[in-house]
């Protein structure tokens, strides 16, 4: 289906050839960081949107999906921003059941979410399977931080300070706009532009 022509799906448009240009064929994974509440979950939809729009098939998945539990947190210490930073999302299940089972293609199953984080529950897990080209996009916070950079095979980040202090100690240890592919500012979310 051909989406309406706005200026941000120009955009999109252009920074999906870019996506096409830099990754080929197979599977794909991209990352879209930012900091809390930057636009980056939309801006990933509306990513998506475009590349399926060009007969893509696309999976979409959130670091939302892959919080630790409450209870499991708290075994790192107390409830401080840092630990949040370092101990907030299950990374070996980001990897063990998503990013590595997606890039084995075939009839390998991957799921793109274990929790419920509203709930501070495990989700019943639903085993996807794609075609050997697929692409997968992945949105949330701390996706550029240096153990997890290797991952992807296209970053994009969303400009704009970090105001939560969660995000800005990942940012003074690592700050996503200067490592993505791409950064895209947000300012104006119908006028989305590269800096």
């Amino acid at each position: 289906m051909r989406l309406v022509t706005t200026p941000r799906v120009t955009f999109l448009r252009d920074l999906a050839d870019l996506v096409q240009l830099r990754t080929a064929r197979g599977r794909v994974v991209v990352a879209v960081d930012g900091p809390l509440r930057s636009g980056k979950t939309a801006f990933a939809d509306d990513l998506g949107a475009v590349l399926e729009e060009r007969g893509a098939t696309v999976f979409r998945a959130r670091m939302e999906g892959f919080h630790r539990s409450r209870e499991a947190q708290a075994a790192f210490g107390p409830d401080t921003a840092a630990r949040y930073v370092d101990y907030g999302f299950d990374e070996s299940a980001l990897r063990r059941v998503l990013v590595e089972p997606f890039r084995l293609a075939g009839s390998t199953g991957f799921v793109t979410r274990v929790r419920d984080v509203g709930r501070d529950a495990w989700v019943e897990p639903k085993w996807l399977t794609g075609p050997e080209d697929a692409l997968l996009l992945l949105d949330g916070r701390f996706l550029l931080r240096d153990r997890l950079r290797p991952l992807w095979d296209f970053s994009i980040a969303i400009a704009g300070d970090p105001v939560d202090p969660a995000d800005a100690i990942a940012y003074a240890r690592c700050d996503p706009r200067r490592v993505a592919d791409v950064v895209v500012e947000l300012a104006d979310p119908a006028r989305p532009r590269a800096v």
